[in-house]
């Protein structure tokens, strides 16, 4: 059941059969939740960490008028508020963008994986490293890239974040977003949104039908969004 965590944690450094079984006895319960249900609100103080399994969710914020910004977007794998097992109050939310499963990891149990497999923990921490390194990246193409790159650079790690996970087909994926939920995501108006992905589909380095993309270039649409996986730390090495 935790197979896409296991995928993920081991992209990085070799996961033993016997960590495999420390993060299994982690789980205390499981649950679905449907598209728009938050996993974890804005200022709960949870006592488990969410560990996504299957489906597509995001990290937002909101404004006080109401406007949303999504931070991140959160695939199969993505222990999604690893982080409040320490800073304990949420200070965003977390919610689903299609129907997502998710498995809940206690934190005592947790706690006692820093203490007992360091070399897990130090897996784990990791994994919060990446967290901050994907944030770094938003915030580069929020503020430095054309929207056009900003779209394409998005849709590269998104490939190379669920080929991981072995969620993609070819170089096909789903992305079960609407034109606004990605407007929440690139910070852009829902019309503004629309031409960005006409733009994409122009130069023919994607397809986008109903809810799967098409990479069709990747050279071109990686050359375009300056992608450079290494923020990903995806290298399995001894850490």
């Amino acid at each position: 059941m935790l197979e896409p965590l296991y995928l993920q944690l081991s992209q990085h450094d070799d996961l033993s059969n016997e960590e495999k079984a420390l993060l299994a006895e982690t789980v205390a319960f499981g649950r679905d939740f449907e598209k728009g249900q938050d996993l974890v609100s804005t200022g709960s103080r949870p006592a488990y960490s969410t560990m996504l399994l299957d489906g597509l969710a995001a990290r937002y914020k909101v404004l006080e008028d109401g406007g949303r910004q999504f931070t991140s977007l959160q695939v199969p794998g993505d222990f999604v508020d690893l982080h409040a097992f320490l800073l304990r109050k949420m200070d965003h939310g977390i919610v689903a963008l299609s129907p997502c499963r998710v498995m809940f990891a206690d934190h005592s149990k947790l706690k006692a994986i820093t203490e007992q497999a360091p070399h897990l923990a130090r897996l784990l921490w990791l994994d919060t490293l990446v967290d901050g390194a994907i944030h770094r990246e938003w915030i580069v193409a929020m503020g430095r890239r054309s929207k056009t790159s900003h779209l394409a650079h998005l849709i590269c790690e998104l490939f190379v974040r669920l080929q991981v996970v072995k969620r993609t087909s070819g170089m096909s994926f789903n992305l079960p977003l609407s034109q606004a939920e990605m407007a929440d995501v690139l910070g852009l108006s829902v019309v503004h949104m629309n031409r960005v992905i006409g733009s994409l589909k122009k130069i023919k380095v994607i397809t986008w039908v109903n809810h799967t993309v098409t990479i069709l270039d990747w050279d071109q649409l990686a050359e375009l969004a300056e992608f450079d996986p290494t923020y990903l730390s995806m290298n399995n090495e001894p850490r």
